[in-house]
């Protein structure tokens, strides 16, 4: 579904990334681990080019994405995105903001689009706050309102960055609860998490990243983490299990 090669993302003399090359099939749970500043927020936002690569190419479904007049909006609509920040529009409430996308982008009529968005609600316990705006809802409540709201064009691939890092522990488990459910289903998920025992749980596949390279990645999450290979992993693995 999505390949990578020879990325490179600079912000001026800061080398973000450094031949980043990866291939994500449809149906992959893949988690993304490393520390703070190593490159794994920066990567996924290049997938879906809200940063621009320094130079490299990345595809998704054998198409060249990274190709100049290519149509991003066409991309990333096949490409949801859920934020550490939630990034719900405040002015907005829970049901105009999820239907927002799908109207401007021709996707459903009005009435399709409120349907689709009260069937999710429903599957998350939130129809209740379908007129509440984002000010009024938990962190938790947000997060999971921002997840369907990515779902609400019916995308390929979900990129998650960070998801639960905002949120107070406790409502960390209903956003990871939603999480697994997506990938019980079959959804395609790329995720940059700290949470060690959802990656545990749910990945498929596991990559440590560090100083803008991928120094590790394993398809056995258990062997992963008891049996890291890297010395740079194994560094990591002590400070976080």
């Amino acid at each position: 579904m999505l390949k990578v090669n020879k990325l490179y993302k600079d912000f001026g003399d800061l080398k973000v990334l450094k031949n980043v090359n990866l291939e994500i099939k449809s149906g992959e749970k893949v988690v993304v681990v490393g520390p703070s500043g190593s490159g794994k927020s920066t990567l996924l936002r290049c997938l879906n080019l809200l940063e621009q690569p320094t130079s490299g190419e990345i595809f998704f479904e054998d198409q060249e994405i990274t190709k100049p007049k290519i149509d991003l909006n066409l991309i990333r609509e096949q490409m949801g995105m859920v934020f550490q920040q939630f990034n719900l529009f405040s002015n907005l409430n829970v049901l105009d903001n999820l239907i927002l996308a799908p109207l401007k982008r021709d996707k459903l009529k009005k009435q399709e689009a409120e349907e689709r968005a009260y069937n999710l609600l429903n599957r998350i316990d939130l129809a209740d706050k379908a007129n509440a705006y984002p000010r009024q809802l938990s962190g938790g409540q947000q997060q999971r309102i921002a997840i369907i709201r990515a779902m609400m064009m019916d995308p390929k691939v979900l990129l998650f960055d960070e998801p639960t890092s905002a949120l107070d522990p406790e409502m960390v488990g209903e956003v990871l609860d939603l999480m697994t459910e997506l990938a019980e289903s079959g959804m395609t998920m790329i995720v940059v998490s700290h949470e060690m025992g959802f990656a545990k749980q749910v990945a498929n596949r596991i990559m440590f990243m560090d100083e803008g390279q991928i120094v590790e990645e394993s398809y056995n999450p258990a062997d992963f983490f008891e049996n890291p290979k890297e010395i740079r992993t194994q560094q990591f693995l002590s400070k976080v299990l």
